[in-house]
């Protein structure tokens, strides 16, 4: 199965938009984090090591605790690949790109890459990632926006639900602004997804 073998994007972010994220699992383990617009299985973050911890002995395992001011999160290794570590410190600023995994409902990163970086990187990656943000909208845009989005979950209801990615293509606003206001939607137990990327209307 080809698709097995697709080299995932390692998307760049910040690691508080990962706690946003709704994790898919498959058979107990963690397929992707569902961002709306990104299916995230691989990410790419600069960000200070806050906490290291090494444990030798027959079971090797290693762990750093990475801070980019928006959120923490851990970075776990185990066995030979405990050596990636070696020659991390606190307060090192790094370049990681690494694998999303999830333990006991906890989001951490296997990492494939490390890379030490000057701290001025963390100010680039800071101003990067936000130019990719949308603008926020006024509170009369936003609430016309979540009109369209209810019209037509109500409107799809004869065809058993309607795509996210259908409303997307037609609002023609931002995906990550339709998204927020799908996830309130959710929240206010208006609608609900059946499965994932689809959308039905509860009243």
């Amino acid at each position: 199965m080809e698709s097995q073998y697709k080299r995932n994007i390692a998307y760049k972010m910040k690691i508080g938009t990962l706690a946003a994220g709704k994790p898919i699992m498959e058979a107990d383990r963690l397929k992707t984090l569902d961002l709306g617009t990104k299916q995230v299985v691989r990410i790419n973050l600069i960000a200070n090591v806050v906490d290291k911890y090494v444990q030798e002995g027959e079971k090797r395992f290693a762990s750093i605790t990475l801070d980019d001011a928006s959120g923490q999160i851990k970075v776990k290794t185990f066995g030979e690949d405990v050596e990636k570590f070696s020659n991390i410190e606190l307060g090192d600023t790094i370049l990681l790109i690494g694998l999303v995994r999830s333990w006991n409902n906890e989001i951490y990163v296997t990492p494939e890459i490390i890379k030490k970086k000057d701290p001025a990187y963390l100010l680039l990656r800071k101003i990067e990632v936000e130019a990719d943000m949308p603008k926020t909208m006024e509170k009369p845009e936003r609430l016309a926006m979540k009109d369209k989005i209810l019209s037509m979950i109500k409107d799809a209801e004869k065809e058993q639900g309607i795509d996210i990615d259908k409303i997307i293509l037609e609002l023609k606003e931002h995906p990550d602004l339709i998204n927020q206001e799908i996830k309130h939607l959710l929240e206010d137990g208006v609608i609900y997804e059946p499965r994932p990327g689809k959308l039905r209307y509860l009243g």
